[in-house]
């Protein structure tokens, strides 16, 4: 009942190799036939099934639709306007020289002896269709300042003699969320929620290089070295903070600690380190180029800073925190320490990046608020010695002229800038 016969045909072969001092090669009883095979080719049919296959997964899949935006996004039109009659003056100085006929003293090295509270609004500045985000003095001299909003448009004012626009840059499809200048003026950044960071020609209005990842950038800072000042780092909303070289064009370095999105970044320690403030409400410490980070600030107080500001004489660094506070860091031999029990309070910021200020001679901090309003502090005392409805909307930012006694500029998400003195 349980004979068999034998098949016919010759048993098949394997590679075997049962030498046990041959470590890499021994095989034993597992080794695979002589004539198997193991690449196996799809007939015709199948392969054509199996490219549609892959076709519909990439159409459906995320980085090629991010690969389809970057291409539009390439056809965004980029142009600019000059609103000045002429480019240069009658002695062919070009608009980014200071004024000399201002009554106020414009060198680098001069800043007033003592401040004071401004006392009336001197003049509104319209001119966005959208709410500003973003407004930063020209380097310097801060004869100039320059406006980004979400009307997409980034446009430069002047602040002495006929308070107008003088040129109107466009090169961005959504809403720009910050700009920043480098040392000279000569060139600055603008992020945007279009997923681009672009290099623009301050004067000429063109556009010097474009930068992209993909991700939306939150903020954009260069390097404040003059040798470094080619170089700029980017907070971007997956986590990362990114570093550019503007001569290339290329990323140098990553930084890639945090856990949640980067919101601001500032330099200190003689620019030879900077601290993030991240989503995730840490600060972390980083040293320039290396991407571990060197110190983690994380309290229970501690909520997510969106904006932070250094002072004047750099020993002290303020965050506008998301619990309506501002809180202080003092930097004590090069380090950044949390001062825990001091904070200045009484404005209404959770929810909204409200950019803070100092005033030149250090007396004073500012900040606008969700409702509209901007508050002065008294830096010793930590006690609000004024407010007032500067907009009808939230108030941004809030700058203090680096050359002025009493000169203040708001920009409020009402479309409109107003200076106060």
């Amino acid at each position: 009942l349980f004979d068999s016969k034998k098949t016919g045909g010759e048993k098949r072969k394997r590679q075997a190799n049962f030498d046990p001092s041959d470590v890499e090669g021994y095989t034993g009883p597992w080794a695979k036939y002589c004539d198997e095979k193991t690449i196996a080719k799809p007939d015709p049919e199948l392969q054509k099934e199996m490219d549609e296959i892959v076709r519909k997964r990439q159409a459906n899949s995320r980085r090629f639709k991010r690969k389809q935006q970057q291409q539009q996004g390439d056809n965004a039109e980029e142009s600019s306007v000059l609103h000045l009659k002429e480019a240069q003056d009658y002695q062919g100085r070009s608009f980014l020289v200071p004024p000399a006929f201002t009554g106020v003293n414009l060198r680098a090295d001069a800043t007033p002896e003592k401040c004071f509270i401004p006392k009336k609004q001197i003049h509104v500045y319209k001119g966005h269709t959208k709410g500003v985000n973003c407004i930063q003095w020209f380097p310097k001299s801060a004869h100039l300042f320059l406006s980004c909003s979400m009307d997409t448009k980034i446009k430069l004012w002047e602040v002495y003699g006929k308070h107008q626009v003088v040129r109107t840059y466009s090169g961005h499809k959504l809403p720009v969320r910050e700009v920043a200048f480098n040392n000279e003026g000569t060139e600055f950044l603008s992020a945007s929620f279009d997923r681009y960071i672009k290099l623009w020609d301050t004067e000429t209005g063109q556009v010097k290089q474009r930068f992209h990842t993909g991700h939306i950038p939150f903020c954009v800072k260069f390097h404040p070295d003059d040798d470094k000042n080619h170089m700029f780092l980017s907070g971007m909303q997956n986590k990362k903070i990114v570093q550019w070289d503007t001569r290339t064009g290329e990323i140098v370095q990553e930084y890639d600690r945090h856990l949640g999105a980067v919101n601001s970044i500032t330099f200190f320690d003689k620019n030879r380190r900077f601290a993030s403030t991240s989503d995730d409400k840490s600060i972390r410490i980083w040293e320039w180029e290396i991407p571990v980070d060197t110190k983690l600030i994380q309290n229970v107080g501690l909520h997510s800073i969106p904006t932070m500001n250094k002072s004047p004489n750099e020993k002290w660094v303020v965050g506008q925190s998301m619990d309506n506070r501002i809180v202080l860091f003092q930097l004590i031999d090069d380090k950044l320490r949390f001062a825990k029990k001091k904070a200045f309070r009484g404005h209404n910021s959770a929810g909204y990046a409200c950019v803070t200020d100092f005033s030149p001679d250090m007396s004073y901090l500012i900040s606008g608020d969700a409702d509209g309003k901007l508050f002065i502090w008294d830096w010793r005392t930590h006690k609000i010695v004024a407010r007032w409805k500067a907009h009808d909307s939230t108030c941004i930012s809030a700058r203090w002229h680096p050359k002025e006694k009493s000169k203040i500029l708001t920009a409020g998400w009402d479309t409109v800038i107003k200076m106060w003195a």
